[in-house]
């Protein structure tokens, strides 16, 4: 079963993350991740629209996964999350989140690295968790995090693990609108989308590459030496 779902409509691509439980990460999410990020490329997207099954937009990695795996795997894991989430900060193209439910971890990260942030409303979690678990956050993230949560934030929003309802989200502005419960999602989001059609799309595509290039070139040369597992240890 496939774990994204991709579609196209007037300009405006869609990926659907839907696993049918939490939207866990692992090889088989980047990869088909990547086949859909291809695709808006090739169609020519104009916007693309990043959301999940109602409840759950991601959970991040797959923390059942994670125990099983060899440090070279989890290194590779570890790797593939990088790159998959740095294309979509880098996508050149506005690119939208549009929160289904529960974004934690990955999934949270996932919201952050899109140009433009909404939440459904309701008892949702979005939470970057890791310091709460003893994962020392990458320089891929703290860039990620650091371009898109406002300053006064950062601090307990990276360090201090602090869980956010969709509401308080968008009352610190680390989202962008709160979607109620009653609303359709994705006709929300796609009305957000209308309000950048004025915009030149090939200007926006430059700028957005000299606005990020630097810095995710910088983070990329990195991102070996803060792998989980270093040469030594796998030797």
């Amino acid at each position: 079963m496939a774990k994204i779902h991709y579609e196209i409509e007037e300009g405006i691509a869609q990926i659907t993350l839907d696993d049918g439980k939490v939207n866990a990460m692992d090889f088989v999410f980047f990869e088909e991740l990547g086949d859909a990020l291809d695709r808006v490329r090739s169609d020519g997207a104009e916007v693309l629209i990043i959301t999940g099954r109602p409840g759950y937009f991601s959970g991040g990695l797959d923390i059942k996964l994670m125990p099983t795996l060899s440090p070279t795997e989890l290194n590779r894991l570890a790797e593939n999350f990088a790159r998959s989430l740095l294309r979509v900060f880098s996508l050149p193209l506005p690119t939208v989140a549009a929160c289904s439910g529960h974004a934690v971890a990955g999934g949270a990260m996932l919201c952050f690295s899109c140009d433009l942030r909404f939440a459904v409303d309701g008892p949702y979690v979005i939470q970057m968790n890791e310091m709460l678990v003893g994962i020392p956050l990458p320089s891929w993230m703290l860039l990620i995090g650091k371009s898109t949560i406002p300053v006064r934030w950062q601090v307990e929003t990276l360090l201090h693990a602090r869980a956010y309802s969709p509401a308080e989200a968008v009352e610190k502005e680390v989202f962008h609108g709160l979607i109620k419960d009653s609303e359709d999602l994705l006709a929300y989001a796609k009305a957000q989308v209308e309000k950048l059609s004025a915009l030149n799309f090939m200007a926006y595509e430059t700028s957005k590459k000299r606005l990020r290039e630097g810095d995710v070139s910088h983070v990329l040369g990195l991102l070996k030496k803060e792998l989980p597992f270093q040469e030594e240890e796998l030797a």
